[in-house]
């Protein structure tokens, strides 16, 4: 690449739309040396803490999403949108203006709609990265007008024309864990069977209490257990902690989380199912009922339908059914072989390669 390329990426209120963008330029930097990132998000978003950590070039707006309660505060928050969106749409023009980027990539989230709309308006092309199998509304407002529309799931298909499936940007190197160097960090046998159960980086108040009810269960039959309760549940379930069972509050070592891990048992967030895939590892899902559109059950049966998980409605589920469940597939070789190897099949451990072909493609044209 001889001239300098200038892209923007845009995205966040949450680490489902956060963390791919972060991929993508991250592995931009690192494939080709003439080239600018910048990061568009939201004051109010996850990516006010974790870009200035990271120490990489943004602007944040101070733009929120609609407050859908009906509580005073969420009443007050909405009155202030109008002037929001007009400061926003002011610092994100200057913005746009000062790098004169050749692209713009929008990952989703409220924080990604206005620079996008910008884009449209002066004719930047715009690349859409969707990591659901129910698109956002983001997705589908600018679908349109994007040059290119990366898909994880074929599910997407049915609601969006000009997709390329590529999988999600997930974190570099995710698929290589050692099982013993895992036994070592989190003080586990790498030669019992683990289950790693996990609700994103918050944590699910739900799957810690049903693997609460059920921990007995599972000690009984001397199955380890990684669990990761969020950061503001971890006193609560820390006395849990045993020889067999280790609590923690977050992990930072993902790649040997799972690699020690014999069966996953977690929510069905896009991120976390193309990450559970890429290292070819079966899973019960859990999905989260209030997620928009349902789409983490729509996400979650495009795994079960390639017979690499189990699907457990959470009204459904009692500590009985999920140990039932686990102890079906941990204590039959076969059935965790194939479903293991079933998930490797779905997983796309080079996602984020192909999408930054795809925005490198659509600049060159």
């Amino acid at each position: 690449m001889d001239k300098q390329l200038t892209v923007l990426i845009a995205g966040g209120g949450t680490g489902g739309h956060l963390y791919p963008a972060i991929a993508i330029g991250e592995l931009m930097h690192t494939r080709y040396q003439n080239i600018k990132v910048h990061y568009i998000g939201s004051k109010f978003g996850i990516e006010a803490t974790v870009l200035p950590v990271k120490a990489l070039p943004h602007t944040l707006l101070p733009i929120r999403g609609l407050q859908r309660g009906y509580s005073l505060q969420s009443f007050s928050r909405n009155l202030l949108l109008p002037w929001r969106l007009y400061k926003s749409m002011r610092i994100a023009k200057k913005t746009i203006k000062q790098l004169e980027p050749d692209i713009i990539v929008g990952t989703g989230g409220y924080a990604s709609a206005i620079p996008l709309k910008i884009a449209v308006k002066r004719n930047i092309p715009i690349v859409l990265q969707e990591q659901n199998s129910y698109p956002g509304i983001t997705t589908k407002y600018f679908a349109e007008e994007a040059k290119r529309i990366c898909i994880a799931f074929e599910a997407a298909k049915d609601e969006l024309n000009n997709t390329l499936l590529t999988g999600n940007p997930i974190r570099a190197n995710i698929q290589n864990g050692d099982r013993k160097k895992g036994g070592l960090l989190f003080d586990l046998n790498p030669d019992q069977k683990t289950i790693f159960l996990f609700g994103g980086s918050q944590g699910s108040a739900f799957l810690n209490k049903i693997m609460n009810e059920s921990i007995s269960m599972f000690s009984s039959e001397k199955i380890q257990i990684l669990w990761q309760t969020g950061q503001n549940q971890y006193e609560q379930f820390k006395h849990l902690n045993s020889s067999i069972v280790k609590i923690r509050p977050f992990i930072h070592h993902m790649p040997e989380a799972y690699a020690i891990s014999d069966l996953i048992i977690s929510r069905a967030g896009a991120l976390t199912l193309s990450e559970i895939t890429a290292c070819g590892k079966p899973s019960i899902l859990v999905p989260f009922p209030h997620s928009a559109g349902d789409h983490q059950t729509k996400n979650a049966e495009s795994v079960v339908k390639a017979k690499a998980a189990i699907l457990l409605p959470e009204k459904e589920l009692t500590a009985r059914k999920l140990f039932r469940s686990a102890i079906g597939i941990l204590y039959n070789d076969n059935k965790l072989e194939s479903m293991s190897n079933n998930s490797r099949k779905i997983g796309v451990p080079d996602a984020t390669n192909k999408i930054i072909d795809q925005i490198l493609e659509v600049v060159k044209s």
